[in-house]
């Protein structure tokens, strides 16, 4: 993929499962696009998401199903097909699904994800 190509062809990246617990699909996240990334995330049913932080800012749109949002510590909230979550540089966050359907959420990063944006804030980090 290059800045030359206008089209992002859909299902050339699947779904992995990640240590955070939830499964990740990579739309957009490419050295020749810095600026952002954009990604599916889908979280099952019961599932909280390990609690961490990013060093890039995070927007989450939430595509279908409904959980509960924790950002910064503050109080968890409600969220449903429509919500968009914004989760500044460095702040804590994680979400649980309180659905009997997948969570199906979009995440976008500013400037782009990379592993190393991310801090697991539950102890397993070395």
């Amino acid at each position: 993929m290059t800045l030359s190509e206008p089209v992002f062809k859909a299902g050339s990246n699947g779904e992995f499962w990640t240590s955070e617990r939830c499964f990740i699909r990579e739309l957009i996240n490419s050295e020749a696009i810095p600026g952002f990334s954009l990604a599916d995330s889908r979280v099952e049913p019961g599932v909280v998401t390990e609690l961490h932080s990013l060093s890039v800012s995070e927007w989450y749109y939430i595509v279908q199903g409904h959980g509960r949002m924790e950002v910064g510590g503050g109080p968890q909230v409600e969220v449903g097909p429509g919500d968009t979550v914004e989760i500044p540089v460095g702040v804590s966050q994680r979400i649980t699904n309180t659905g009997e359907i997948d969570l199906l959420l979009q995440c976008v990063c500013v400037p782009r994800f990379t592993p190393d944006c991310y801090r697991s804030l539950e102890g397993n980090d070395p």
